[in-house]
């Protein structure tokens, strides 16, 4: 069923993508699953959450099959100082302890409950997945000297579909179960590929506080190949905090998503954009 522009004049922002574009992505994207990843430093920005907000309503009011898995670095950080907890880091991945697991877990699914409750404000409908209702992800320890950190071993693809096809779009944790019934903490951003993988999203979409790839004169790469991503990384133009996060787009281009964009979350309706435009609103890696 395709919607007509002057409904679509009715769903979309005014400064959003052009509705002749709108049309035609529709289209393409009516029967694919697009799987979102939320966080990062400025996402604790309300302005910049209720744009997410914003725009996550409008894919559902549109038709399209999102999936929503959300970080909180950030928040960890700020609920660890109010305790007095230090962090340490191994290899850029939180030694997590039984301490810091509950006030992690806590902090989630608080943000978790946040994003539902937001939705549900606007009319839209969300639902929260996560280690303590509809848990998705079974996870095995990253290693014993992390504690409670975890790598996605096993993902319940039916719980997601039953949701998405019910019109309610998961909400998940990064957050899961290992085989002794406890809750592991996951990156962020190795949850939303993992989940990517599963469900075959046809795109998988990062959002972060920077504006994509740079070149090594610091200008947006619009889209690049999984190899010409790789003679960036050997050249060192690509480093440091952006490595894996590219290994995550490079895993989930090689085993069933079609593509991955790293889109700059600060921008207003970056993900309309990224999803309904020709230009895009980051960088988009492929195979």
């Amino acid at each position: 069923m395709s919607i007509s522009k002057e409904e679509l004049r009715k769903v979309l922002p005014k400064n959003g993508p052009n509705i002749d574009e709108v049309s035609k992505y529709i289209e393409k994207y009516k029967d694919e699953i697009i799987t979102i990843k939320y966080g990062g430093n400025v996402f604790i920005d309300r302005q910049i959450f209720h744009n997410f907000i914003s725009d996550l309503s409008i894919l559902q009011k549109l038709g399209l099959s999102v999936v929503v898995v959300h970080g909180g670095g950030p928040r960890i950080k700020r609920e660890l100082d109010k305790s007095h907890i230090d962090s340490k880091f191994v290899r850029g991945l939180r030694v997590t302890d039984d301490k810091i697991i509950d006030i992690v877990e806590k902090v989630l699914i608080e943000f978790n409950e946040d994003i539902v409750s937001s939705l549900k404000n606007i009319g839209s409908k969300g639902i929260s997945l996560n280690t303590k209702e509809n848990n998705v992800l079974k996870i095995i320890p990253e290693s014993k000297e992390l504690g409670f950190v975890g790598i996605p071993h096993k993902i319940n693809v039916e719980i997601i579909m039953d949701k998405i096809k019910n019109d309610i779009i998961p909400i998940i944790s990064p957050l899961g179960l290992g085989s002794d019934n406890k809750t592991y903490n996951i990156n962020g951003d190795t949850a939303a590929g993992a989940i990517a993988k599963s469900l075959k999203s046809r795109r998988l979409l990062l959002m972060t506080n920077v504006e994509g790839v740079l070149n090594k004169d610091k200008i947006l790469i619009e889209e690049i190949s999984s190899s010409k991503i790789m003679e960036m990384i050997d050249d060192k133009t690509i480093t440091e905090g952006m490595i894996p996060k590219i290994n995550t787009c490079l895993d989930a281009v090689n085993n069933g998503v079609t593509a991955v964009a790293i889109i700059d979350g600060r921008k207003k309706h970056s993900i309309l954009f990224e999803i309904f435009s020709d230009r895009g609103s980051g960088t988009l890696i492929r195979k």
